[in-house]
């Protein structure tokens, strides 16, 4: 699975740093609220896992801690907003397979947003289940190299034990894979070894990647960044290959 890493790290987002920040922001709070939600409304992150993660994750993008502390107070109350998750997948130009999931308050506003980007950007909205055959559900955890006080072939092997099966290891991080049915078994062993991920969670994982040309690469970023900057869409996955000559040309944009 090496390279894949490249692939779920970059971002497309051309827009100013504190539309980004809000989107990110944004991204966390639903996560806390679903987190509590499907949980009973049970806002204590010491016996509810998903919202240890979920903070973890908030906190991967700096958000400050008062910021958490009044999204899980909100979404523990009566007044908390009613999100929930919803899926789709089609192919965008050239025959990409695109997966997107959004947290939303209003699923028909959602699926009509959705579909309307495919359609204006060359693609087309498919039925559940027609990219199954491209993608997998992996669990995967992004580790800050700073944060890791032992050696990199000590870590792999006691992290091979708790079920992760694929590493890349980049300059500032380290990104681990396991499967999607491992997720808590993984958490459990980082947090033995002190490790606090800066993001975890479900990742849709592409079986295999497709090489366009630069050209035909670029209106794939396009609707893809027209994806990222819907409000109610938490993630947007592809099975682009993004070769060299792709980053070079994005380097030199």
């Amino acid at each position: 699975m090496a390279g894949h890493s490249k692939w779920s790290n970059i971002k497309h987002r051309k827009g100013a740093q504190d539309k980004k920040r809000a989107k990110e922001f944004m991204k966390a709070i639903k996560e806390i609220t679903i987190a509590i939600k499907e949980n009973n409304k049970n806002g204590d992150p010491e016996t509810n896992p998903a919202l240890r993660n979920a903070i973890q994750n908030a906190r991967g993008v700096n958000m400050p801690k008062e910021n958490i502390d009044r999204a899980i107070k909100k979404a523990s109350g009566a007044d908390a907003d009613n999100y929930e998750e919803v899926s789709f997948e089609g192919y965008g130009p050239h025959g990409i397979g695109i997966f997107v999931d959004c947290m939303t308050d209003n699923p028909t506003r959602t699926v009509a947003i959705v579909r309307a980007i495919f359609n204006k950007y060359g693609g087309s909205l498919g039925t559940n289940g027609s990219l199954s055959f491209l993608f997998e559900s992996q669990a995967v955890f992004t580790l800050s190299k700073e944060e890791i006080s032992m050696d990199l072939d000590e870590l792999q092997l006691e992290l091979i034990e708790a079920g992760v099966e694929d590493f890349d290891i980049e300059e500032e991080v380290v990104v681990i894979y396991g499967p999607y049915n491992q997720f808590g078994k993984i958490s459990e062993k980082l947090e033995e070894l002190n490790l606090v991920p800066t993001n975890a969670g479900i990742k849709r994982i592409p079986l295999s990647t497709t090489a366009l040309e630069v050209d035909q690469a670029k209106d794939i970023l396009k609707i893809i960044d027209v994806f990222e900057d819907e409000d109610d869409i938490q993630e947007v996955y592809h099975n682009l290959e993004l070769t060299d000559e792709l980053m070079e040309h994005l380097a030199n944009e």
